[in-house]
């Protein structure tokens, strides 16, 4: 005797709601192609970060549940990047190879219906996005354990570079390789920083087995892929793309590391309500000077969540500082803290206002 499937009921009701979606999608699909021809005929960029932003966050704000809203998250974000993709394939670039946390940022930020471009060094993601082959190229800023990346900070100097998006990842670190144990390896691989956000760890599991620096936690992956006596630290990505095995989770020494990533490109976002500007300055080498540069924002109210100096390479022991502070450059009180704060500054570059986004 045969009997009934419980779950097919559940499954039919499934297909019929499967069904409703893809109904609703391609109505939306459509009326972002109405948009998307109104855009084009007025010369407005097809990509508004601070739109996409704003559609998600309303979507989160409904969110009935059960789905979370990093969730709700990610499939908005991949809605959008398929009906922008009815527009035409956005190229992105990105710190390279294959595999790194700057590729799972950039497919983050703008979703998957776009061809991201591996690049070499950060020298050049900066050249592919400034010289037009790619839109918009994603780089890494800063880590919450490491620091500053100082190429990227040199070149946001150098280089006719604008901001217009940021994302904030939390980085868990696994230890891959063809093997999902401990036993037999000769080496661990990694970039650098990912070595050290790793020490105690490290240094409690595999206190005698080499580390060796490499050019990026991808890289690591691809050679360790090749060998069994090696490992290699990097995410889930990597392993997936290079067919490695958990031999351990989440092994980095801070629960909390994450690691800012910003994104480079020609358009300049609206106010979002959640905005951040960056700035670098110099001040005259003077008694003071810095104070001076630093008190218009105090005066006007506005937030100053990041300072970070770098030397100016004029081997006067000058420095450039880094400024990031909360708020939109067309917000009145950060409109007015600028304007005072370039009289104090013998330098001032507006890198960008861009809406603050994290994954």
């Amino acid at each position: 005797m045969i009997h009934d499937d419980p779950l097919l009921p559940l499954r039919e009701r499934i297909d019929a709601i499967d069904r409703e979606i893809l109904d609703l999608l391609s109505q939306r699909a459509r009326v972002a192609q109405e948009i998307g021809h109104h855009k084009q005929r007025l010369g407005v960029p097809v990509f508004r970060p601070e739109r996409e932003l704003a559609v998600v966050r309303k979507v989160q704000q409904a969110n009935p549940g059960p789905l979370r809203d990093a969730s709700l998250a990610s499939v908005w974000t991949e809605i959008m990047s398929a009906c922008r993709s009815l527009e035409g394939v956005q190229r992105i670039a990105y710190l390279g190879p294959q595999g790194t946390y700057t590729e799972q940022a950039a497919r983050r930020f703008f979703g998957s219906s776009c061809e991201f471009v591996a690049c070499a060094d950060l020298d050049e993601v900066f050249r592919s996005q400034l010289g037009g082959s790619t839109s918009h190229a994603v780089v890494p800023l800063e880590n919450s354990t490491e620091g500053a990346v100082a190429r990227t900070l040199d070149l946001l100097l150098s280089q006719p570079a604008h901001l217009c998006g940021e994302i904030s990842l939390p980085i868990h670190h696994n230890l891959l390789r063809r093997r999902d144990d401990l036993h037999d390896l000769r080496a661990v691989l990694a970039h650098p920083q990912a070595l050290s956000q790793c020490r105690k760890w490290l240094d409690a599991q595999l206190p005698g087995v080499e580390r060796r620096a490499v050019a990026s936690n991808a890289e690591a992956a691809r050679l360790a892929a090749q060998d069994d006596s090696l490992g290699a630290i990097a995410g889930e990505h990597a392993a997936a793309l290079y067919g490695l095995r958990l031999a351990a989770s989440h092994i980095q020494d801070e629960a909390g590391n994450r690691t800012r990533f910003v994104v480079l490109g020609a358009e300049t976002p609206e106010r979002s309500g959640h905005d951040r500007t960056s700035l670098i300055l110099a001040v005259p080498n003077v008694a003071g000077a810095v104070v001076a540069m630093l008190r218009p924002l105090a005066e006007h109210g506005v937030s100053m969540s990041r300072l970070e100096s770098r030397p100016a390479r004029s081997g006067a022991w000058e420095y450039m500082f880094y400024v990031d502070i909360e708020g939109h450059a067309d917000d009145a009180h950060v409109a007015a803290a600028l304007q005072a704060l370039r009289s104090h500054c013998a330098f001032f570059k507006n890198l960008g206002s861009y809406p603050i986004r994290q994954a």
